[in-house]
């Protein structure tokens, strides 16, 4: 409640200081001249967009405590509240002769303005949401588990170890047809008095199904997430929310969908169910298009902010080793088609050759081959590759239409050789100079989670996902962690 009481205070003053900016730069630059309005109702004008659009962010449930600080959905709400003040004041003007026209225009200067503070603002409290929720300081929501066993431990496991989601799992109960380790029924009663019990997934076992609301308030959850099975049905999932209404806990139900995004997924009545729609993955069309552009936008804007490292790296390679300034690699594209990526030489002249001889000392795992202590690096080499300088000339390859800024990482044609059918997944879509590999650790990653993570991105991508993890790629060249 804290968090929320937060937001609110952070984006009034947003909005409020973005109207006043409005005023201002309106009163100093336009009052005198022919139309323009009295001081009062320049005044009360600010003042309106202002109501409006703190109303708007209400109303858009854009401090929904299960959308904060957990995914994107809370920057599009934001989005949503602006387009709907903008439109709620167009509206004003063309009914009333109060506000005019000219008097929203006037505010162009508030909206922009305004949705960067929001925008600013909500990032800057996620990572503080996120730095404690790490260090176990709170900001977490405390759940009950509710399944059989083997789902329950399921459960458990994802949600306590990720933290950063901000869920707790504090209890369990189980169907009392099951057993418990020491042979015990599950839903056996057991005082609760702190006396050793039943465990699963390393939280206490509080009961059976009969006692989910009693167990519920006595750990103080704030929510149920209950994993349907033939033990439970619909009818035990109506009678534990008629429960857990009476103690005013929320019901959430699982659904195990594996690495699928949640913009993809839709609920639809029909004729007293709800059934779960899953969107196919999209691989071509307008949101492509758009990638393509905002792509070629950005990397030519980056490729003229670069210029001047370009020049200083490529002097640094030239000038400290012997060789050529690139380093050309033949990678595999989208669809599987090869194309030339370019970097700066890091490494020796003939390092390809080495490979073969070093294969002992490979410190990745599946098809990958990396080394902490790559005896081929040049000293200059390491240093580019600490914070990724080497890979500024595939700004080259994105504005050749060959890479995206983010995306998968681009494979070698004989790791590609070596993928099965799930893994070839990630090649329906462009590799990326950055992607979700590396803003989540880059070489230090388990093969196999980077290859979950590069699918995932493939099948779940979204524009407004592209520019956030731009924005972590920066945060995670500075550290250098996982760079080797």
């Amino acid at each position: 409640m804290q968090y929320r009481l937060r937001l609110r205070l952070t984006d009034a003053a947003v909005v409020v200081g973005s109207a006043v900016v409005a005023y201002v730069l309106d009163a100093t630059l336009l009052f005198g001249a022919p139309g323009h309005p009295g001081p009062l109702r320049s005044i009360a004008v600010p003042a309106m967009v202002a109501a409006v659009w703190i109303a708007a962010l209400a109303l858009r449930s854009s401090y929904d405590l299960r959308v904060v600080g957990r995914d994107h959905t809370e920057y599009l709400r934001i989005f949503g509240a602006t387009w709907t003040s903008v439109s709620v004041l167009v509206l004003l003007a063309w009914l009333t002769t109060f506000v005019e026209a000219r008097d929203v225009l006037a505010q162009a200067v508030a909206l922009p303005l305004g949705l960067a503070g929001l925008i600013g603002s909500r990032y800057t409290w996620r990572q503080w949401v996120a730095r404690t929720r790490r260090r176990g300081r709170g900001c977490m929501t405390p759940v009950l588990v509710v399944g059989h066993r083997e789902q329950a431990e399921r459960v458990i496991r994802r949600l306590n170890g990720s933290p950063q989601q901000g869920y707790v799992v504090v209890g369990a109960c189980l169907p009392s047809d099951e057993t418990s380790a020491d042979g015990t029924p599950s839903g056996t009663p057991r005082p609760w008095d702190g006396l050793p019990g039943d465990e699963v997934g390393g939280v206490p076992v509080l009961g059976d199904l009969s006692r989910v609301g009693e167990a519920a308030a006595l750990v103080r959850a704030s929510a149920v997430a209950v994993s349907a099975s033939d033990s439970i049905t619909t009818d035990v999932v109506r009678q534990l929310g008629w429960q857990l209404e009476r103690v005013g806990v929320d019901l959430m139900l699982t659904a195990e969908l594996a690495d699928v995004a949640p913009a993809r997924v839709s609920v639809s009545p029909a004729s007293g169910i709800s059934l779960l729609h899953v969107a196919a993955p999209e691989f071509k069309g307008p949101k492509f298009r758009v990638k393509q552009t905002m792509d070629w936008l950005l990397a030519a804007v980056l490729t003229l902010l670069a210029s001047p490292a370009l020049v200083g790296v490529g002097l640094a390679v030239a000038l400290t080793s012997k060789g050529g300034l690139f380093y050309l690699s033949e990678r595999v594209g989208r669809n599987g088609k090869i194309f030339r990526m370019i970097k700066f030489r890091t490494m020796r002249v003939g390092a390809d050759r080495e490979v073969t001889t070093l294969a002992a000392g490979n410190d990745a795992a599946g098809p990958l081959f990396k080394m902490r202590t790559d005896p081929r690096i040049t000293g200059v080499g390491r240093i580019l590759r600490r914070y990724s300088l080497d890979e500024l000339p595939q700004l080259f390859n994105v504005l050749s239409g060959q890479m995206s800024l983010v995306g998968p990482r681009p494979a070698l044609p004989h790791e590609v050789a070596k993928y099965e059918e799930r893994m070839r997944r990630r090649l329906l879509v462009k590799p990326g100079m950055t992607g979700m590999w590396q803003v989540s650790g880059r070489s230090d990653l388990p093969w196999e989670e980077a290859v979950r993570l590069d699918v995932y991105y493939a099948e779940n991508w979204t524009p407004l996902q592209d520019l956030a993890i731009l924005g972590q790629t920066a945060r995670a060249v500075v550290s250098g962690r996982g760079a080797y």
